[in-house]
């Protein structure tokens, strides 16, 4: 699919939700990442994960021509570590990793607020988040999804082996 929006029948439950990137402008919705491999995190600049993002970078990176696409969701749910505004988060990013893949604006991501996605991806079987830079694996069927909490550093093999094995499993049939 080329198009930000795939038809509402094609698109998988899981990815029937939007996001206004983190620079603002027209709501982008995830059915657009329909077959692809996301890595959704919720992510925080004063952290002592925010270093990840050099890790979710290199993957993005590593792995968007095979079909995976990294989605950052910044947070100020945990120990209120991103109190900045979407402009000032968007200009830590780009400054300090370079950061290229796709970014919401802030989002609530736990407790009774947290947005519907993050409600459906808990549910889905990733768990709520308990930290900054929790991850999310959804396979390209936007059906299952894998929990890796904040500790697991976007390197780390556990992660890695799992994205290498659902890009091998291509993309499903339409």
């Amino acid at each position: 699919m080329h198009g930000n929006l795939a038809s509402a029948a094609a698109c998988p439950p899981l990815l029937n939700h939007s996001y206004v990137p983190l620079e603002g402008g027209v709501p982008k919705s995830l059915c657009g990442y329909a077959g692809k491999v996301i890595l959704v995190v919720n992510t925080a600049s004063q952290c002592s994960f925010t270093p990840q993002y050099e890790g979710l970078e290199a993957l993005y990176k590593k792995f968007k021509g095979k079909g995976l696409v990294v989605v950052g969701f910044p947070a100020n749910d945990f120990g209120e570590q991103e109190p900045g505004s979407n402009k000032e988060v968007a200009q830590f990013c780009q400054a300090n990793f370079g950061v290229t893949f796709p970014m919401a604006e802030k989002t609530t991501v736990a407790g009774k607020a947290a947005s519907p996605f993050y409600a459906a991806l808990a549910l889905a079987g990733g768990g709520a988040p308990r930290w900054n830079f929790h991850k999310y694996l959804i396979d390209r069927s936007g059906a299952r999804v894998a929990g890796f909490g904040s500790s697991v550093a976007p390197t780390d093999s556990r992660l890695t082996r799992q994205i290498e094995r659902l890009l091998a499993e291509g993309a499903p049939a339409r």
